[in-house]
């Protein structure tokens, strides 16, 4: 299973983002990435990423079959974002 690079969202073909040539991007979702950047503010730092996730806790939910609370959701994400590529430091 791929994940966005960026929310940590499963993707498949339908999801991946765009580059600027908008040929497909497989590291990030289209909700992510579009056209070559990253949606939304530029300098959106992980910590307002998973605040902005953590109001999906419910579809996540239903998705995965877990029951976490928007709390326990951003635990696991915290500990989970520092792997994605966007979030490494470098």
């Amino acid at each position: 299973m791929v994940f966005c690079q960026s929310c940590g969202m499963p993707i498949g073909p339908k999801d991946f983002g765009t580059n600027a040539d908008n040929t497909i991007n497989e590291d990030y979702c289209r909700y992510c990435y579009k056209e070559g950047k990253f949606v939304g503010p530029e300098n959106c730092t992980m910590e307002q990423m998973i605040d902005f996730c953590a109001q999906f806790t419910d579809e996540m939910n239903k998705h995965a079959g877990t029951n976490y609370s928007p709390e326990e959701y951003k635990r696991k994400m915290r500990e989970n974002f520092p792997r994605l590529k966007r979030w490494q430091k470098a």
